[in-house]
């Protein structure tokens, strides 16, 4: 059964959303990283995330849609781009669900962004990007 599988716990992976300058040195804007903060090397990174909640202005359920990554490996110490993200759903709740093996073991885990909580007053000096973010570990 379902419930006899056990999952090994998850430990030194981040979620974290960085606050960068686009390209062009203009603007402020918001992209996705895991992040490894493990001495091993976690293969087969599938991700996937989505946004969902109340509008606040209507009252209205609303649900972004799910997209999915593969992203390959990410080397000990290291980090990996998932998605740029805007400021336009930092109202909703916004998972990312991580799922990765270390040797053959697969781990497992859901992270969320609650509302409102990527904001400025949030951001610290995200370990191994070394810029402005907001971390989950």
């Amino acid at each position: 059964m379902r419930k006899d599988i056990k999952l090994p716990k998850v430990e030194n992976v981040g979620v974290a959303v960085i606050q960068e300058q686009n390209e062009e040195k203009t603007a402020l804007v918001y992209n996705v990283y895991l992040i490894n903060f493990s001495d091993q090397k976690l293969t087969n990174l599938l991700i996937s995330s989505k946004g969902y909640g109340i509008n606040q202005a209507n009252g209205e359920s609303v649900k972004t849609s799910v997209l999915r990554h593969s992203l390959g490996t990410v080397e000990p110490g290291g980090f990996v781009k998932i998605e740029p993200i805007m400021d336009t759903v930092f109202g909703l709740n916004n998972e990312y669900w991580v799922s990765y093996y270390i040797d053959s073991k697969i781990f497992d885990k859901k992270y969320i962004f609650l509302p409102e909580t990527i904001k400025e007053e949030n951001l610290i000096k995200v370990p191994i990007i070394n810029e402005k973010g907001v971390l989950i570990k």
